[in-house]
């Protein structure tokens, strides 16, 4: 019989608003099991210093031009996550905590993917076992560090018997698809980020608004898009980005298309466009596939804004059926945080997390490194 661990996946995503914190109990191979799932917002300082950081890092050199900001943010984001291990009063001593930290940087090109989390200080203050690090030898070895959750994606078609093939689509600040066609064999998973998902919504709400985000799509129902900017920008995105390219740092896009827009015209036009992006791109990727699809699984936040949701369908042949994962009694905003979570007894267990199809990889790879003492 296999071992269970017990691990707990801190995730906080590309949207940056607050970190995903999920406990599981898993063999880490073919079974799971979900104990508790919770919602950390940041504070309002860690918050703001993030996303006018994020803003300001657009090469690997802003790096070094704003270390001590970095360091300060660095520490205040571990602190956060030490509080989060602690909430949970754990006392199992194999316990284990997924360390994922907050992606201020990604550039596989350049071989670099950098989360702000100090691993060490967090081990020193809540004195568990520690995993982190988990892009860096899939880097390494050829592949673009992310997406790394398709391997959960496949336990989760399985163990909730998931009519296959399936593709999952995550709307985080990115959205990023996995397609399952096989239950077992991971060589098969395929998955890549395909644009946008939230990030230029929320980025062009925070600085045109005093809100985060756009509840249920209000702003969009509220405004009229502007078809000449949505055309402009859709070419200019195609000619800039390539569909060969697996992973997208929230930087690799940018609202300055919108600009003199009102608010909600704003908005109505950004969520046309990423709509109009994720239908495209899930379209060439599921006419790509070897399997005819026709059910899409929806998680992460994006799922709630029902304005663009019912534009990427609107965009889709009626024969495609688009779902929320909720619908199978899995919660699509902790798909992330219990995806880390397994990922942390994979890595453990040093058993593979990224393939060749999912990140670009050489062969398949484990990852992350641990601090237990």
């Amino acid at each position: 019989m296999q071992k269970k661990y017990t691990s707990l996946g801190l995730m906080s995503g590309t949207s940056g608003d607050g970190v995903d914190a999920s406990i599981i109990n898993s063999n880490g191979v073919n079974q799971y099991e979900v104990i508790k799932d919770k919602y950390f917002e940041y504070d309002h300082d860690i918050f703001k210093a993030f996303h006018g950081l994020k803003e300001k890092i657009l090469k690997r050199k802003d790096l070094g031009m704003f270390t001590n900001e970095l360091s300060e943010l660095e520490r205040k984001i571990t602190l956060f996550h030490a509080k989060i291990v602690k909430h949970f009063e754990i006392n199992n001593k194999d316990f284990l905590v997924g360390f994922h930290g907050q992606t201020i940087y990604h550039n596989p090109k350049e071989k670099i993917s950098k989360q702000l989390g100090d691993a060490k200080l967090l081990y020193q203050l809540t004195k568990k076992k520690i995993v982190y690090n988990f892009r860096k030898n899939d880097i390494e070895n050829g592949g673009e560090g992310a997406p790394l959750t398709p391997i959960f994606h496949q336990l989760i078609a399985a163990q909730n018997k998931i009519k296959l093939p399936v593709c999952i689509l995550n709307i985080g600040g990115i959205s990023n698809i996995t397609i399952v066609n096989e239950l077992v064999d991971s060589s098969e998973l395929f998955s890549k980020d395909i644009g946008p998902g939230n990030c230029l919504i929320d980025t062009w709400v925070r600085n045109n608004s005093n809100k985060k985000y756009d509840k249920d799509g209000f702003f969009a129902s509220c405004g009229k898009k502007n078809e000449i900017i949505i055309e402009q920008a859709q070419e200019l995105y195609v000619n800039r980005l390539s569909k060969e390219k697996l992973s997208f740092d929230t930087n690799d896009f940018d609202i300055s298309f919108a600009r003199g827009l009102s608010l909600e015209d704003g908005v109505a036009t950004l969520t046309e466009f990423t709509a109009n992006i994720i239908s495209e791109e899930l379209l060439y990727n599921l006419n790509n596939n070897s399997k005819k699809i026709i059910n899409i699984l929806v998680c992460g936040g994006g799922r709630k804004n029902s304005i663009l949701i019912k534009k990427i369908k609107k965009n889709l042949p009626e024969k495609i059926k688009i779902k929320s994962i909720d619908d199978y009694g899995i919660k699509g905003d902790f798909v992330e945080s219990q995806a880390f979570a397994y990922l942390t007894i994979r890595s453990i267990l040093k058993l593979p997390i990224s393939f060749p199809k999912t990140t670009g990889c050489a062969k398949p790879n484990s990852g992350g490194e641990w601090i237990d003492g």
